[in-house]
């Protein structure tokens, strides 16, 4: 591994803390780029450049409410970021022994799960900003993670073991286990709680029905292994990248066609890195963003599959990009440590 500058170590507290919370954080955000016109966002600049990982983030999300961002990476810290004023880094948590590779919020703002190359999920309340729980089971890393959208706080979680598992946030243990026979790099529920879609080298989309703890059909059309998963807002809907550089576009609706892959957005690229770049939806389903290799940010219109932006700035792969609940901004967190939240038309 790379030798890292000193500069770089400055930016977080190296030594490690008796605590899982390191309140400040160790972040730095500054405005880009001064508003010249008309703004579309409340942002403190059309342009915010967040700092501070030490290396890698893989994952970065808004809370469902949108006042804060969560960012995490090869640095195993869990960076809390408010998304307005000077967008600062209020707090850093720690307890992952490995790199986090993917976070997730439930649905009422107050905890985030992760999971990481240390085979663990962990859950945290931000309200606290430390870890309440940690989920062991799985016997590899765990490249990806889900929250149910409704009901009990339901987790679902794709491991390089070969399984996805079914957890629930008030029980120890597993739940269910299901044995996919290929490493899962991508995991996400249906609308209702009562499948789970995993993605993995096998390529094929598989759709377990937790009722009958089977695959109750599978999506074929990728001919390389998924990366990421997100279900549309409105549930009917989902949206895989993969490895092939296309990001698809499925029907997930009951009694839908055999063939449930209704659009192919292209443009953005994978590479030898081979990291799991994630997609998102818009909130009001109009629009797709997918993480890219070739450093750029880019943002598709559904209903046309035209490519409306392509958005530079980063200069290392974009890992996951993601739209405000509420507002016309975008983030994206990249390999080269940084983060960008950029107001859009």
């Amino acid at each position: 591994m790379a030798k890292r500058s000193a500069a770089s170590q400055a930016l977080v507290p190296s030594k490690k803390s008796r605590h899982d919370f390191i309140p400040g954080g160790g972040g730095h955000a500054k405005a880009i780029m001064q508003s010249s016109g008309p703004r579309t966002s409340n942002l403190m600049a059309p342009i915010m450049l967040l700092t501070g990982h030490e290396s890698d983030v893989f994952t970065a999300k808004f809370s469902p409410e949108g006042d804060i961002l969560a960012s995490a990476g090869f640095d195993r810290h869990i960076f809390l970021w408010n998304v307005y004023g000077d967008c600062t880094n209020w707090a850093t948590m720690n307890g992952h022994q490995g790199a986090v590779m993917e976070l997730q919020f439930t649905t009422d703002s107050t905890e985030i799960i992760t999971c990481g190359t240390d085979k663990l999920l962990i859950v945290w309340d931000i309200r606290i900003a430390e870890k309440v729980k940690k989920i062991r089971g799985h016997k590899g890393i765990v490249n990806s993670c889900s929250v149910a959208r409704r009901g009990p706080t339901m987790i679902c979680s794709g491991s390089d073991d070969g399984t996805v598992k079914l957890w629930d946030r008030r029980q120890r243990g597993v739940v269910s286990t299901f044995e996919s026979s290929y490493q899962v790099t991508a995991v996400s529920f249906n609308d209702t709680a009562d499948q789970i879609f995993s993605g993995g080298i096998d390529n094929d989309i598989k759709v377990w029905d937790l009722r009958k703890n089977d695959v109750v059909y599978r999506m074929k059309g990728h001919v390389d292994t998924p990366t990421g998963f997100e279900l549309s807002p409105d549930g009917s809907y989902l949206a895989s990248n993969a490895m092939d550089n296309t990001v698809r576009m499925w029907d997930v609706r009951p009694f839908a066609p055999t063939d449930r892959c209704v659009k192919v957005f292209q443009g953005h690229q994978h590479n030898f890195e081979k990291n799991l770049l994630r997609v998102a939806w818009s909130p009001d389903g109009t629009r797709l963003t997918a993480g890219s290799a070739d450093r750029h940010v880019y943002i598709w219109e559904v209903s046309t599959r035209k490519l409306l932006y392509k958005l530079p700035g980063h200069v290392g792969s974009v890992n996951e990009v993601d739209f405000h609940p509420r507002d016309s901004i975008v983030l994206s967190c990249s390999s080269d440590r940084k983060i960008y939240l950029g107001e859009i038309e």
